[in-house]
């Protein structure tokens, strides 16, 4: 069982954190998302356009602890973060200018219900130009970053943990799944799914002793 810290020992205000986002965006030209993780394949908003881009500084991490979509209290579970420190390739979505304001409140429902994440203006580097889109990251001085996990406990926890959304294991499979169909190798994703793997096949081996 994992040891959780106190996840609400610090509450931010989601709303505020909105508006910030909203003022620092301005409104006045279309809105830019940069998606690493379940955006990619599960937006839920419209879009006029998509690119594959490439963000220098963050790196997309499953160290993220999830007690509710993913897991639950008393069995933790995992989504991603960005967490800063090398590369990260994704995607960023277009949104119009005069759909901004909505798609950015839908967005908050469903990633800021707690205010885990810090917000940012990132540089995006694309094909077809440079654009400054919002992302998702995590600190490591969050109670919700896991810090660094154990492979058992990453076995464990692919083994055990669900919440309101499936399991961890299905999260983080339908995510490397969607950045292989886009051409995107993702390493580090790999090798933690491949805990999973062996833990299939040594279940499938102790059945048949």
């Amino acid at each position: 069982m994992s040891t959780l810290p106190l996840l609400n020992m610090h509450r931010r205000d989601a709303d505020q954190m909105l508006d910030q986002a909203l003022q620092q965006w301005g409104g006045e030209q279309d809105l830019w998302i940069f998606g690493y993780g379940s955006l990619i394949w599960r937006p839920d908003f419209e879009f006029s356009e998509r690119r594959a881009a490439h963000v220098h500084g963050w790196h997309r991490a499953l160290k993220m602890w999830s007690t509710i979509n993913r897991g639950t209290p008393q069995c933790p579970g995992l989504v991603f973060g960005m967490l800063s420190g090398g590369s990260c390739q994704g995607m960023v979505f277009r949104i119009p200018r005069g759909e901004g304001h909505a798609v950015m409140r839908k967005l908050w429902q469903r990633e800021m219900p707690n205010a885990v994440y810090d917000p940012r203006w990132l540089p995006c580097r694309t094909q077809h130009g440079n654009v400054k889109a919002l992302a998702f990251t995590l600190s490591r001085q969050s109670p919700h970053h896991t810090g660094e996990l154990a492979p058992d406990e990453y076995r464990r926890i692919f083994s055990e943990a669900q919440g309101i959304y499936g399991t961890t294991l299905d999260y983080a499979q339908a995510t490397f799944d969607e950045l292989q169909r886009l051409g995107i190798d993702d390493k580090a994703l790999k090798r933690l799914l491949a805990y999973a793997e062996r833990n299939s096949q040594q279940f499938a081996a102790n059945r048949a002793i």
